[in-house]
């Protein structure tokens, strides 16, 4: 359903319904007449706002894609903070927890993960600007929590392929609902969520290079 044109901006409605859209039917095979046909504004929209298609592209990614990843890593470091304390149980936990069960709502997931299996297949400069400004950091953020738990004995490498795998794991049972949910038999309410969480967070530690003390 298009947005109420009353209640927003051209340029907030340009940047909804071209998300809806790329993510729908990927970046080249959506025009700019189709967006601002969409958007209920003019064809002059576009360039007027944002330059042209790819700026517009880029600014979507920006604005709604990357805010919504900040979103969910102020949950994850919410979630960390309200802990009694810090492990690496509880780490992975706030992670799940942010993700599973954290901001974004049904649609908002359905795009986020459209957009971003469409530039896994075919990158554009938008993936790059994602990764250096979003999953870089958020992957240094997490290093930061996990590897003081880690053995002293794992190197570099291991440790970041540790924390690539925690990361899949998580993304895959947040994005996979519907495959997991006919797998299983259950749905995705909040009993499932919770015992879905606590098995990432055991499946995790049981693969973990962890330090003694820390077990």
């Amino acid at each position: 359903m298009p947005p109420n044109k009353k209640n927003t901006s051209t340029r907030d409605r340009l940047l909804k319904v071209a998300e809806m859209l790329f993510a729908q039917k990927g970046y080249d095979s959506v025009s700019v007449r189709e967006i601002t046909t969409a958007a209920h504004c003019n064809l002059a929209a576009v360039n007027y706002h944002f330059g042209n298609k790819r700026a517009l592209y880029r600014h979507m990614f920006r604005e709604r894609w990357m805010s919504r990843a900040q979103r969910i890593l102020t949950c994850f470091e919410e979630n960390l903070a309200g802990r009694d304390e810090t492990s690496c149980s509880s780490v992975i936990q706030s992670l799940a927890e942010a993700f599973i069960k954290g901001p974004l709502t049904d649609e908002e997931r359905l795009y986020h993960f459209q957009l971003m299996t469409r530039e896994l297949i075919k990158p554009t400069d938008a993936f790059d600007m994602v990764a250096a400004e979003t999953m870089r950091p958020f992957f240094k953020t997490l290093g930061q929590r996990l590897r003081p738990f880690l053995s002293d004995t794992v190197d570099e490498e291991q440790a970041i392929l540790n924390i690539i795998s925690i990361i899949a794991l998580v993304i895959y049972f947040n994005f996979a609902r519907v495959p997991v949910s006919r797998i299983i038999g259950y749905a995705y309410d909040e009993p499932f969520k919770d015992r879905l969480v606590r098995h990432i967070v055991q499946f995790s530690l049981s693969g973990m290079p962890l330090k003694e003390e820390t077990r």
